[in-house]
Formats: C-alpha cells, structure tokens, sequence
C-alpha cells in the first residue's frame, strides 16, 4: 500500500526525474551501463532511457515496486531491467556498472555500510556512484519549505510532512555518520555536498 502511495504521489510530478536523467546523461557516455539502486517506480530509469542508449538496471527490494516499475517502463516503451533484490548483497557480477544512482532511499536500508560496499564492488573501476538523500540534521522548517514548493494538493502536503518528521527524518544519517560508513568502502575518492534538505554525495571507484 506504500508503494502504491509513493508511486502514485511522485508519478504527480515526473519534473524532478526529467531534470535529473538530463542532468545524468550529460555526463555520461552512450552505451554506459547505468544501475539505480531502489528505483522504487522507475521513473528516473524511465527518463533516462529515453535520452539514449544505455543499459539501464534498476533493483529494488520491494516486489511490488519491481512489478510498478515494469508496467511503467512498459507503457513509456523504455528498455529497463527492473529486478528483485538487497542492496547489501546485489546479484550482479563485479565491476559492472558505469554509472550508480541512489536516490532518497539510502536511509531506508537494514546494512547501509553493506550496501556502499556492494554499490564499490559493482561499479567498473573509474565507475560513478552517486546517493541523493535527506540530511539527518535537516529542520523542521527546512523540510516544511521543502514540501510547500513541490506542488502537492493539501491533503498530500499534509502527509507528507508527517511523513517527513515521524519517519524520514528518523532514519536519515549526518555528515559525520556518512563518513564513517563510507569508509568502511574502497573507493578512491569522496566528495559529500549539501544540497537543500539534503546531501549529494558522489564517490569514484
């Protein structure tokens, strides 16, 4: 029933991904091999397929998000691997992607530490990972501000910002939690940038 909801509530503003896949494919070559780690409904595999010719993997633990993500990519005709599975033990081979996204799910995971592991040992060496998510010192006020400018109705406003406080926010790690986990994984460089409410962190392997 979340995952409906989820999908559902971000599918009302597919901007965001538009504006993401562009941004993505403007620094990757064609042909690269792209994985988004919890794509829950496939929406920024989904744009990013229809700027060019990757091979583009989504996984996610939820079975019900794969099944959402398959319709989706189905009726948008784009060529998306969406498939089952823990982000702390990933079912693809070693130095296999060109390119890793994981967008504001990172703090829902059981192993984060694991799972930077995993997104290090499926990346091609030279391989980009990026994780968008919350901050975990975000403010109240900060994420009211945040919720008002994405052009929710009321009564999703409303729920979401609960959604923010009671849970999200719980969950979220800081600057300084990240770079503990971070380097418990073999990347070769580290950069953690704040952006709004949030963190973008991008690691080279």
């Amino acid at each position: 029933m979340v995952a409906k909801w989820y999908a559902a509530n971000t599918g009302k503003h597919p901007g965001e991904f538009t504006e993401l896949a562009r941004r993505i494919a403007g620094q990757i070559p064609a042909g690269s091999a792209v994985l988004e780690v919890a794509p829950g409904p496939g929406y920024f595999c989904i744009e990013l397929a229809k700027l060019g010719a990757y091979s583009i993997t989504g996984l996610d633990i939820s079975r019900t998000f794969v099944e959402i993500a398959r319709k989706n990519a189905a009726a948008a005709g784009a060529n998306v691997e969406f498939r089952q599975g823990n982000a702390s033990s990933m079912p693809f081979a070693d130095d296999t992607f060109d390119f890793l996204l994981c967008r504001a799910a990172f703090k829902n995971f059981g192993q984060p530490a694991g799972a930077l592991r995993e997104m290090c040992r499926v990346l091609k060496p030279g391989g980009r990972g990026l994780i968008i998510d919350l901050r975990g010192d975000a403010s109240p006020e900060s994420m009211n501000r945040h919720v008002d400018g994405m052009g929710l109705s009321m009564i999703d406003k409303i729920v979401t910002k609960l959604v923010f406080r009671l849970s999200l926010i719980k969950t979220a790690y800081t600057r300084e939690q990240f770079e503990r986990m971070l380097a418990q994984a073999a990347f070769r460089s580290v950069d953690i940038r704040e952006v709004g409410i949030g963190f973008e962190i991008s690691m080279t392997k």
